[in-house]
């Protein structure tokens, strides 16, 4: 499983595997001749797309966005999509048990995304992370509440709704900070409320322009090497910028929490076999905005996109800063490639590079 570090931050690909999608749905009103080209089709039209969950590891905390298709599905939508189930599988082979996932991050609360935020078990439906803080989007859950008749299918209650009943499921406006260097923006098009995730590896230096971060927080520099998203400072001791844990977590409550219930980011293991990044500093899980490295350029969306227009400006918005700045966007999708770098060529086509790749 594709595993890199940032800055901070070891990001591992955990997949749930891999299901038939039509091709003509995925690629919306893109023809076959064109998107063909560029990703295979059987005699059924189908193309394998992946399931594509992210782990975050921050050095003390374990963060999972996504948790993919999960095991609940009717025996109807079986036959449509499969069931491959392989994300608890692939995390116990990361050395990750459920109960060592400390927060889940849904983008939106499409079936194909938070299916394994919960099972079945004794007849009951029980958090499949009993010890996770769970986070979606408030706009997404109110919506999935009355579907339309085009999407109700995309919708199973039982992943999401025990969980804001028992709040174990903080619902999110929008710009939050999950952890330090861990925002959430939201990016309509897919559906109206889908939120990215985005990781700040660089200490919150990775502003907006105007010395602000994702959730309005001023990122300031007294060091030199400047303060992370929440204001924690990185002290300069070992050459690096950094002190022997990393960062130092201001303002505590005596239990390493930072008063908004956040914990403070601190190194990964000095042994990490992880490649690390080889450009930029951030990394962004895209979701549905951009679900694979077919989808880069700004008019190609997927059918089920919908408000196809919006998709449209929210790619916009989000090159606007990932490219010039370099950001590894993660693909949701991609049943090959999980992670790349979004770029221009000389005549200004969209063209992905992979990680490590000159």
């Amino acid at each position: 499983m594709p595993s890199l570090t940032l800055g901070s931050f070891e990001l591992s690909i955990i997949p749930d595997g891999t299901y038939p999608l039509d091709g003509g749905a995925f690629f919306g009103v893109i023809p076959k001749i064109m998107w063909s080209r560029k990703v295979h089709a059987d005699e059924r039209n189908y193309v394998q797309a992946g399931l594509n969950s992210l782990l975050i590891r921050t050095g003390k905390q374990n963060v999972l966005v996504e948790t993919g298709m999960g095991n609940k599905l009717s025996d109807r939508m079986v036959k449509f999509y499969g069931q491959p189930a392989q994300l608890l599988t692939n995390l116990a082979a990361a050395g990750i048990a459920p109960e060592d996932i400390d927060i889940v991050i849904n983008t939106h609360l499409h079936f194909d995304h938070c299916g394994w935020n919960t099972i079945k078990k004794d007849g009951k439906i029980v958090p499949t992370f009993p010890r996770a803080k769970y986070y979606a989007p408030e706009g997404e859950w109110q919506y999935a509440r009355k579907p339309s008749d085009r999407d109700a299918i995309s919708y199973i209650p039982d992943n999401y709704d025990p969980l804001v009943q028992s709040g174990q499921m903080t619902l999110l406006k929008g710009g939050e900070e999950i952890l330090p260097g861990i925002t959430v923006k939201t990016f309509p098009g897919h559906t109206a409320h889908m939120q990215a995730v985005i990781v700040d590896g660089s200490g919150g230096k990775a502003t907006d322009g105007k010395g602000m971060n994702g959730n309005n927080v001023e990122a300031k520099a007294t060091d030199g090497k400047g303060m992370d998203a929440n204001n924690v400072e990185a002290k300069a001791t070992d050459g690096k910028g950094m002190n022997a844990n990393n960062v130092e977590a201001k303002g505590t409550d005596g239990k390493g929490m930072d008063g908004k219930g956040t914990t403070s980011v601190v190194p990964l293991r000095a042994e990490s076999s992880a490649a690390l990044a080889a450009e930029g500093s951030v990394a962004c899980y895209i979701s549905d905005l951009i679900p694979t490295a077919a989808h880069i350029d700004l008019t190609w969306g997927m059918g089920f996109d919908l408000y196809p227009l919006e998709t449209i400006e929210s790619k916009k918005q989000y090159y606007a800063k990932a490219i010039p700045e370099k950001w590894l966007t993660v693909f949701t999708h991609d049943a090959k490639n999980p992670w790349a770098y979004v770029e221009k060529d000389d005549v200004g086509k969209m063209v992905v590079r992979g990680v490590g790749d000159l």
